[in-house]
């Protein structure tokens, strides 16, 4: 028996819990499902990602601006084509971040609730 604590899902918090499974299932081609009543995806080796619809949901302003919400973490997706990423991100609803900082290694994004992400090169 190991003590090592696994990861069980990340729960995102969000105003719309549909639109943003779906956003996610499409983008990272992971099953979309229901767990533990909520609306999720789950990739192929069992990371998951529920969604929850919070009536006062505020979006995170990035970059970071006193007296507005911050940001609590943001998702890094490795790709192999970081234009090709950024275009079908961009067809399922997100848009691109207007301050850049990555270069050609990586693109930051906004998801359609406004959590930030990037899209890095593998």
């Amino acid at each position: 028996m190991s003590d090592e604590v696994i990861l069980g899902n990340v729960m995102v918090d969000c105003d719309d819990e549909i639109k943003l499974q779906r956003f996610y299932g499409e983008l990272l081609g992971w099953e979309m499902c229901e767990l533990f009543d909520r609306p999720a995806v789950r990739s192929s080796n069992g990371i998951v990602f529920l969604f929850i619809e919070e009536p006062d949901y505020a979006a995170p302003v990035w970059p970071e601006e006193t007296g507005k919400q911050q940001k609590q973490m943001h998702f890094d997706f490795q790709v192999d084509d970081v234009y090709v990423a950024v275009e079908k991100a961009i067809s399922l609803g997100a848009t691109k971040a207007p301050n850049q900082y990555g270069g050609e290694h990586f693109t930051t994004m906004f998801d359609p609730a406004g959590h930030p992400f990037c899209l890095c090169k593998k």
